[in-house]
């Protein structure tokens, strides 16, 4: 399958934040993605209580959705502007700490206790930090991730999830060779190949 000229496209750390510190967030959406409502049973699988991780989180209102569901939720985002507009637009109080394995990594948890969003690099992540997840909401991860990086990003997600986990996925279609990226073209069958 061919991706066109995005093969080589990367997009560096500071040109995300560059998006975030200017108010360039298109991607974010401020009702909530209408993918999640619709397949919500199946990442759920008639399981309550579940360990649900958003990578590349943003300020993605579906978090305290899913909270308050009773569900925990754990979200990496590398913008910390993102992460505190999260918090105070739900007016949800929280505290920071330090992420002792990350350097310069930062732990916002809601005093509920029941959303924990980490400032980093979602490849400084791992197991031994964050646990394991019974369910993973991908609504603009995979896309977003360098093409180069895919392979590394799925390997790293693999290792985040438990035996029985459900992967809601959400990609975009359009001809790779008419827009640059981000939101990066992900063919089906690369889908396939990198998550078996």
């Amino acid at each position: 399958t061919d991706i066109g000229s995005q093969k080589d496209r990367v997009m560096s750390e500071e040109e995300w934040l560059q998006k975030w510190e200017m108010g360039n967030i298109g991607f974010h959406k401020e009702q909530g993605h209408p993918l999640l409502q619709k397949y919500l049973d199946v990442l759920l699988n008639g399981r309550s209580g579940l360990r649900i991780f958003f990578p590349l989180c943003g300020k993605a209102v579906e978090m305290k959705w899913l909270a308050d569901m009773g569900h925990s939720v754990v979200g990496v985002e590398i913008s910390e502007q993102a992460l505190k507009d999260f918090f105070a637009e739900h007016s949800l109080p929280y505290c920071e700490e330090p992420v002792p394995e990350i350097s310069g990594a930062k732990k916002m948890q809601s005093t509920s206790g029941n959303i924990s969003l980490y400032c980093c690099s979602i490849y400084d992540l791992s197991s031994s930090i964050v646990g394991k997840f019974d369910g993973v909401w991908d609504r603009g991860a995979l896309v977003a991730v360098n093409p180069c990086d895919r392979q590394r990003y799925v390997s790293l997600m693999t290792t985040l999830m438990e035996k029985n986990a459900s992967y809601l996925l959400v990609t975009v279609s359009y001809d790779p060779n008419k827009h640059k990226g981000p939101p990066f073209y992900v063919p089906e069958s690369e889908i396939k190949s990198l998550f078996g």
